[in-house]
């Protein structure tokens, strides 16, 4: 695509040779400032993470006389009765997950937000094909706990472990890369959601920024450093008009506190990536959907609603315009999150000095279609057999954006990815665990059993090497007992 022709259907205006200069002029003028003003927004994320992690912002200065209640905004509820670590049946569980089944070529990955929703495809995915895999998350109460929870019951009959702690807590980090020599980190632990970023401010920073820098400095102590594969965002490209998004796009102008955390993350794994000799990959992920998932996402809330009978919202841009999102079922991701740690190459640091170059990417995930939300819930309505209650509403100020277009030639050409999972099948298969996991009583949805024991041959019939498209569709033919 020509980056010079405007993406969206225009006439170009013709100047007038005398207004010509002072129109290069002004233009040059604010956009230098524009990306000044982008630059000082990204350093202050910065400053602010490293000040929190200075030991001079200790309980002997003033500012601590407030720190419970910045601590309490700043993050979210976690279990209040989180098992100790660090005995010797603990270790012995780690030490067991991460053992290496896959020989001679399998990887030892820890997995950061292995209860979550492409935590858990990703981790069941790379122990199934027989690499070692120890999982890392502190199931807080963004949504629902219990569902992490039965997405850590599955992954235990699996026989993957998962640590309950979090990833700020540079102890446990240091203790875990202490008992295994990890090959690679797949960090996909976040504070998720754009909206969410209005009432709680402070969870993106504690868990975005604060979050990938501990575990980046843990990653850069080990000996032997891991490769590291973390979860940017799509939302990085904020308000860029140039269509299909590409990683050679600016991502300067973020729409949303959330985008702007990834945004900053991606700054700060290039630093860690030149000073120390981190072999880093960022994913930017587009609207991921599927079983399992999460329930503030526009595919589970509308389900949720329409058999609950409630009307549903659905955003229209300025002159009524279509919001559209490039939809990628969850298989898709997994496939192309795994690809990127089998081709990622070795850090290059030693003790935390940096020996030479080390490998840096970035790639889109996406489907490469955008689909509409209003086409969206149509499908809803087919698969679930019930007619929604339409409200349009105009799209508040939130941070989200109006549409997005994954373009994933880099993707295809370096890790051979190939989205082939559409909505319409993609949108089945959600609708089928949601029923299967979710049962309707009158007005409301009550939950079957959370988290009951669930036979590891009930889940999963296949053994070694698996095939990543039937992941999912696997998981919603074997959870009927959850």
């Amino acid at each position: 695509m020509d980056v010079d022709v405007p993406s969206s259907p225009g006439k170009f205006k013709s100047e007038k040779p005398h207004h010509h200069h002072l129109r290069l002029l002004l233009r040059w003028h604010y956009s230098s400032l524009h990306k000044f003003l982008c630059w000082t927004v990204v350093a202050a994320i910065v400053f602010f993470v490293l000040f929190l992690a200075s030991p001079n912002f200790s309980s002997s200065s003033p500012a601590s006389l407030h720190s419970s209640s910045i601590t309490e905004r700043r993050s979210l509820r976690t279990s209040s009765s989180s098992p100790a670590w660090g005995d010797h049946a603990w270790e012995k569980r780690v030490r067991d997950s991460a053992r290496i089944r896959r020989r001679p070529f399998g990887i030892s990955v820890l997995v950061t937000g292995a209860a979550g929703f492409i935590g858990s495809h990703a981790t069941n995915a790379l122990k199934r094909r027989g690499d070692g895999v120890v999982g890392l998350d502190n199931f807080n109460d963004y949504y629902d706990p219990s569902l992490k929870r039965a997405r850590q019951a599955l992954l235990s009959h699996s026989g993957v472990f998962v640590v309950e702690g979090d990833i700020n807590d540079g102890p446990l980090l240091r203790k875990l890369f202490d008992l295994v020599a990890f090959t690679h980190v797949l960090h996909l632990a976040a504070q998720a959601g754009v909206r969410y970023a209005l009432k709680n401010p402070g969870s993106y920073i504690h868990s975005n920024v604060a979050g990938l820098v501990s575990v980046l400095e843990a990653a850069r102590s080990a000996n032997p450093q891991p490769a590291i594969v973390w979860a940017s965002s799509s939302s990085v490209y904020g308000l860029n008009t140039q269509v299909p998004f590409s990683e050679s796009h600016r991502t300067d102008s973020p729409a949303s506190l959330y985008a702007a955390t990834k945004k900053a993350g991606e700054e700060i794994a290039h630093v860690y990536n030149h000073i120390y000799g981190l072999s880093i990959t960022s994913l930017r992920f587009f609207t991921v959907y599927g079983p399992w998932g999460r329930p503030d996402m526009a595919c589970f809330f509308f389900t949720r609603d329409i058999l609950a009978g409630k009307p549903i919202s659905i955003f229209q841009g300025p002159d009524d315009a279509t919001v559209a999102r490039d939809f990628t079922y969850i298989d898709d991701i997994v496939q192309g999150s795994i690809a990127s740690l089998d081709t990622a190459q070795k850090s290059t640091g030693s003790g935390g000095t940096k020996q030479g170059p080390a490998q840096l990417r970035v790639f889109n995930l996406g489907n490469t279609s955008p689909v509409s939300v209003v086409e969206l819930v149509s499908i809803l309505e087919r698969h679930l057999k019930v007619k929604a209650k339409r409200k349009f509403v105009k799209m508040p100020r939130n941070g989200d954006v109006l549409f997005t277009h994954a373009n994933v030639s880099l993707a295809k050409k370096e890790l051979s990815y190939h989205p082939n999972t559409n909505l319409q099948t993609g949108l089945k298969r959600f609708v089928k665990w949601y029923l299967e996991y979710y049962a309707p009583s009158g007005s409301y949805l009550t939950k079957k059993g959370r988290g009951d024991y669930v036979p590891a041959e009930k889940w999963s019939s296949y053994s070694g090497l698996i095939d990543l498209s039937s992941l999912s569709s696997c998981w919603l033919e074997k959870s009927k007992h959850l």
